[in-house]
């Protein structure tokens, strides 16, 4: 695979069934180089065997869901003023409706359940910032007061200034006659020009204040609407949140679970009979983030009753979410690279409904049919239909070239931990210069699906080592916090055993010729193996997370994520920090950033850069601007091919093809 390739690697997002089964819809999307972003549209397949067809013909059209009546879907399209807006469309396709007009744009949405409104979430800005007066540009804006203990956000900036609320909206007919826009009124001399209305309903904002709330999801008599608040403390860090239920009609708000059970809500979602169904984890004292154990939860009458086992089932996965089959609930489940589909009834039992070498990134269930939307090894993304097989073939249609299939190991490290990995080789008899890999997270994995990381640098001649040592998740909960405040240890010895047992298994492997590489926490340990091990050629430190003392007060993660993860105590922080070894490093190293940044902030890579600077070590930095921590995965295209050219060129150089 070639790093242009990657403009025809298509995946496919959470998908919706209809009520009685008989069409799914689902968004795909694909990076595309000439328009310098992701583009995708909305799809639909009749069930259960029909051919998918391209239902609109947006430029990004995301997050479908099928209206209750099975009539008509809400999606999200980014409006002329390229803010994300909520549209709707007849199911069998034709002219979208815009529904709403959110000045900053919409965040998640759901349908009433008798499908007559929509309620969505959206930031309403301060009035004066981020364009809302004409003329007034970001640096003409008055300061920016903080008191919180957090200010900003990865992938958004500064969020106390711009709080997400509730609202709702009518939902429009899409067979009704279109809205026509007023023609401009006449106006007198210096008088304001009214704001033009796209919509035929104004909305109704539920929540006010500076509280965010996340996630909306009706009560199935429609009555109120559930949602998960975020208010910014004063002085600690409390992942703790309660569950609120906003009226409809904005006669208040009450609280359904109070932030003394202790929990971090991700999803929840109503029963016939009002029992609440919750993906959540323990918080422990508010800040006990790693490894959360999500599980799948039943709440009644102020008593918690968990149906899955945090210690071994981990529900916690990115795109997670919750779906009711009938009596019974799907989750995904991550073990061992791959993402299961679980069922799991009321009274606790769980059986696999769909498995395998796949990750599965969303699903749906209706009318006696489950969709799921999969990964695979030859796929980013494709969409499934339980009991029946795959229902679309994006993968063989990518045009991507050159795809080889790793070779999946499991090894035992020098204290008997079992490791579990993966090789990928070049076609040929080697000898071939061999990258170790590392992931980020630390809590996240490498799986089985199509990585275009790592098939670029085989197509570029290197065979790639990479494994999910102690601290990643789909291992067990102990297996991920087996770091916790021990940074640089049992994880540092894993993914060196795991290296030296993959080359030693492999003779096409050179081990004389070897380079180290990652990002984020991938970061931080190529940082500290390059601190710790002098055999590498060369290394590339990407977005890593270099020095805790600093990132204390930097990164949008910084009230908790060092505390947790490397302590308080200055002097177990520095026994864990990459930055307080910099000067053992010899290794000739790449240091890779984006300079908006929040999660893992630019001082992190210039401090480190110039450490190696200094000290004579042979270094380099490269920034890519307007990019923020997920460059890798959804940066601009231009700059992701601009990054592989980079990170090509720099084992060209360093670690030569013979």
């Amino acid at each position: 695979m070639r790093a242009d390739d990657i403009e025809s690697l298509v995946s496919v997002g959470r998908p919706s069934i209809a009520p009685d089964g008989t069409f799914a819809v689902f968004a795909t999307s694909r990076p595309d180089l000439a328009a310098n972003r992701n583009v995708g549209q909305l799809w639909r397949v009749d069930l259960p065997g029909g051919a998918p067809r391209r239902l609109t013909r947006g430029v990004a059209d995301a997050s479908p869901r099928v209206r209750p009546d099975g009539a008509a879907i809400a999606f999200v399209r980014a409006d002329a003023d390229g803010k994300a807006q909520v549209f709707v469309i007849p199911a069998s396709g034709g002219e979208p409706v815009q529904a709403t007009a959110a000045d900053a744009g919409v965040g998640g949405f759901d349908w009433s359940p008798d499908g007559s409104r929509i309620a969505y979430t959206a930031r309403v800005v301060e009035p004066g910032r981020y364009g809302s007066v004409e003329g007034l540009d970001a640096a003409h804006e008055s300061p920016r007061r903080v008191t919180g203990i957090r200010w900003h956000a990865n992938g958004l900036g500064y969020i106390a200034d711009r709080p997400s609320h509730v609202f709702v909206i009518d939902a429009p007919e899409v067979d009704a006659e279109p809205f026509y826009e007023p023609a401009p009124a006449v106006r007198a001399e210096g008088e304001d020009a009214p704001k033009a209305r796209r919509i035929a309903a104004e909305p109704r904002q539920l929540t006010t204040g500076e509280v965010s709330h996340g996630g909306v999801r009706f009560t199935t008599d429609g009555t109120e609407i559930f949602t998960v608040p975020d208010a910014i403390e004063a002085d600690r860090r409390d992942l703790r949140a309660p569950l609120l239920a906003v009226a409809v009609d904005g006669s208040g708000t009450r609280e359904v679970i109070g932030r003394e059970a202790g929990l971090m809500i991700s999803e929840a979602v109503q029963l016939a009979d009002g029992t609440i169904a919750l993906l959540a984890a323990a918080a422990g004292d508010g800040v006990d983030f790693i490894a959360p154990g999500v599980a799948l939860h039943l709440w009644r009458d102020g008593d918690l009753h968990t149906l899955t086992d945090p210690e071994q089932i981990d529900l916690g996965e990115v795109g997670s979410h919750l779906t009711l089959d009938g009596d019974d609930f799907l989750v995904q489940n991550r073990t061992r690279g791959r993402v299961t589909l679980l069922r799991v009834t009321r009274d606790g039992v769980i059986t696999e409904e769909l498995g395998g070498d796949i990750e599965v990134v969303g699903h749906d269930a209706a009318g006696g049919r489950v969709v799921a939307a999969i990964a695979s090894p030859t796929s980013l993304g494709e969409l499934a239909l339980v009991g029946h097989g795959t229902l679309t073939d994006f993968g063989a249609g990518s045009g991507a070239s050159g795809l080889v299939a790793p070779r999946e190991l499991e090894i035992v490290g020098r204290d008997g931990y079992p490791v579990h990995g993966w090789v990928a080789t070049p076609e040929g008899e080697g000898p071939f210069p061999v990258i170790l890999q590392i992931h980020g997270g630390p809590y996240a994995s490498y799986g089985i699906h199509l990585f275009d990381e790592t098939q670029v640098l085989v197509d570029a001649g290197y065979a790639v080592v990479y494994s999910n040592p102690r601290g990643s998740a789909g291992y067990g909960r102990a297996h991920g916090r087996s770091i916790r405040q021990q940074m640089g240890t049992v994880d540092f010895h894993d993914v060196m055993d795991f290296f030296d047992a993959a080359i030693e298994a492999d003779p096409r492997l050179d081990a004389a010729r070897v380079g180290v590489m990652g990002g984020s926490y991938g970061g931080y340990l190529t940082a500290w193996v390059i601190a710790h091990d002098h055999r590498f050629a060369g290394a590339i430190v990407e977005r890593g997370f270099l020095d805790p003392a600093t990132f204390q007060g930097t990164s949008d993660i910084g009230s908790f994520f060092g505390d947790e993860y490397v302590g308080v105590d200055p002097a177990q922080i520095a026994a864990q920090s990459p930055m307080a070894v910099v000067d053992r490093v010899r290794t000739p190293t790449l240091v890779l950033h984006s300079e908006l940044d929040f999660r893992c902030p630019l001082e992190q890579a210039t401090r480190y850069y110039t450490a190696l600077k200094r000290q004579g070590t042979d270094a380099e930095m490269l920034i890519f601007p307007g990019e923020d921590h997920e460059l890798t995965r959804s940066g601009q295209p231009r700059h992701r091919i601009e990054r592989f050219d980079a990170v090509v060129d720099w084992w060209r150089r360093y670690l030569p093809i013979d």
